[in-house]
């Protein structure tokens, strides 16, 4: 008979250590990463924790969310080995968290092994390849976004932000638990193994001479490449591309948002993958090389 929740009234109980201090990020990187956890907050977020492959170590709720949460707490009863569901005050809450966690659902999963980025690529017909990605937020939309519309897998350059941290969790609504992903040790080298793979990678720019993204035509195998705000793609990650296209936007406004121009080429090519063309090929190397100026969003990057 699977235990009943446990009512916990001390923020010290060792039990409750994998929730402290949520908001002290430097403490939680360290701690996430030494332990092997992830933190998901919010109902949505943690029901995709429990769907997903990511072990659930623990759940804690806040006293007035059990009722509701009752289906929770069974589908955890139902496992081979449950693991334990806690529950806390809602004043012990904020104390153990250190901000007012208004949902009061919350869960911790443990980490897997990182995937290695052929792993990723060997079956993926669609990728999301991410340089310089350092918001959490961002970066959590985007794993969001390539869930939605079709994206095999995303890698990470060496530069880019850990998408399990909580705030990124949090805003992809637990997508980013079901997308597979791998940190590319040298995103160079990883752009051409896409090549010599067939993968077509496709940079995105605001950059007047690239190609419209409403004229794009999918091939078989491509790769979306984006770089972070501000600094966008370096002028390197753009000549390793195939190709460079734009989204074109009314006078005045210059760039957008990288998850909202992510989403909007990601759903592009997906419309394109459904149009039959006789542009249905393999990679097409454009013949023009970046200058320095044509980055992703906001100023050049050196």
């Amino acid at each position: 008979m699977p235990e009943a929740p446990v009512r916990i009234t001390d923020p010290a109980d060792p039990r409750l250590a994998d929730y402290a201090s949520l908001t002290d990020a430097t403490l939680r990187k360290r701690y996430e990463h030494r332990q092997g956890v992830l933190i998901a907050e919010g109902p949505n977020p943690v029901r995709r924790l429990l769907s997903s492959p990511y072990p659930v170590r623990s759940l804690l709720l806040a006293e007035e969310r059990v009722a509701e949460q009752a289906d929770l707490i069974a589908e955890l009863a139902r496992r081979a080995d449950p693991p334990p569901v806690y529950v806390v005050t809602r004043e012990l809450l904020v104390q153990l968290v250190r901000y007012r966690l208004h949902q009061g659902v919350i869960a911790c999963g443990a980490r897997r092994p990182p995937l290695a980025p052929e792993q990723v690529l060997a079956a993926a017909r669609r990728l999301l390849v991410l340089e310089g990605l350092g918001d959490h937020e961002n970066l959590g939309a985007l794993f969001r976004s390539a869930r939605a519309l079709g994206v095999d897998g995303v890698l990470l350059a060496p530069d880019c932000a850990d998408p399990l941290y909580r705030r990124s969790v949090r805003v992809s609504m637990g997508h980013v638990l079901h997308v597979p992903f791998a940190r590319c040790p040298d995103l160079a080298a990883t752009l051409g193994e896409l090549r010599a793979a067939d993968i077509e990678v496709v940079a995105l720019t605001p950059a007047p001479d690239a190609e419209d993204l409403d004229t794009l035509e999918a091939t078989d195998r491509m790769a979306l490449l984006l770089g972070a705000e501000g600094p966008g793609l370096s002028v390197a990650a753009q000549a390793a591309a195939d190709r460079r296209v734009r989204i074109r936007l009314a006078d005045g406004v210059d760039s957008l948002n990288v998850a909202t121009a992510g989403a909007i080429a990601l759903h592009a090519l997906r419309r394109a993958s459904r149009q039959p063309s006789a542009g249905r090929r393999g990679r097409a190397r454009s013949s023009r090389s970046p200058e320095a100026g044509d980055v992703q969003v906001g100023k050049p990057r050196s």
